[in-house]
């Protein structure tokens, strides 16, 4: 993966609550390709992640969400965690953030819990895409069909459904990160 994204700037939207492995592993996965992650919290100082419902490691913020412009970014990736993805979708600001990335076209990647706050952006009508089983109700409600695989692709949206498919989801959103040129 080495180089694949040399110069894209990628924003991981989390709050505390984000499932570490989930944070940690598509990291690393934008890292090894080239790319510039920036961890863009709903604030600034930082963040505490979680493994399960264990406390994990605290994470710096990069930039604030009141600071962090959707247009100076080539991505978005979602890491997922109950908390997290809760605490984000509530916060109307986030949801605009995302959804600015949709309205531009731009690509983007959820795992886990995060689509939760694809519903809200109303972003996942007509297209299909997974989760963690528990929110699957939840999108086909916001009009997604929801089906149970380990990565899905649906344009510029990349999903998957939990920590063991960390290895495919961090392959298939550099591809797809890299693909979006």
């Amino acid at each position: 993966m080495s180089g694949e994204l040399n110069g894209k700037r990628v924003a991981v939207l989390a709050t505390d609550g984000v499932e570490q492995a989930e944070l940690d592993q598509p990291w690393q996965a934008l890292v090894d390709a080239g790319a510039r992650p920036e961890l863009v919290g709903l604030q600034t100082g930082t963040i505490t992640a979680y493994q399960h419902i264990d406390k994990g490691d605290t994470k710096d913020v990069d930039v604030a969400l009141s600071d962090a412009d959707p247009a100076g970014y080539d991505a978005l990736v979602l890491p997922g965690g109950v908390i997290n993805g809760d605490f984000v979708r509530a916060d109307q600001s986030a949801v605009r953030f995302v959804k600015a990335f949709f309205d531009a076209g731009k690509p983007v990647a959820a795992i886990c819990h995060a689509p939760w706050v694809l519903a809200e952006a109303d972003v996942v009508r007509g297209r299909r895409m997974t989760s963690w089983p528990s929110l699957q109700t939840d999108l086909r409600n916001a009009g997604a069909e929801w089906v149970d695989e380990e990565v899905v692709v649906d344009g510029n949206l990349t999903t998957s459904r939990n920590p063991d498919d960390l290895p495919a989801f961090g392959r298939t959103l550099v591809q797809q990160f890299a693909a979006a040129g």
